[in-house]
């Protein structure tokens, strides 16, 4: 489930996946959005790795 916190980077760190301005939401450019989008993404993803973790008893 450790993997999980791998997205992130890897859904960031490829910039030419998102270096463009359209689609725009709320008149934010896809640039902008992208990134602002995994700031709770992630924050997720730490959650549910944290209560799998917690689950299986792995400190």
């Amino acid at each position: 489930m450790r993997y999980l916190l791998a997205l992130p980077f890897i859904g960031l760190l490829w910039l030419p996946f998102y270096n463009r301005e359209l689609p725009s939401l709320f008149g934010f450019p896809f640039f902008y959005w992208y990134q602002f989008a995994w700031v709770p993404l992630t924050a997720l993803i730490i959650w549910l790795v944290y209560q799998h973790d917690r689950k299986k008893g792995v400190e």
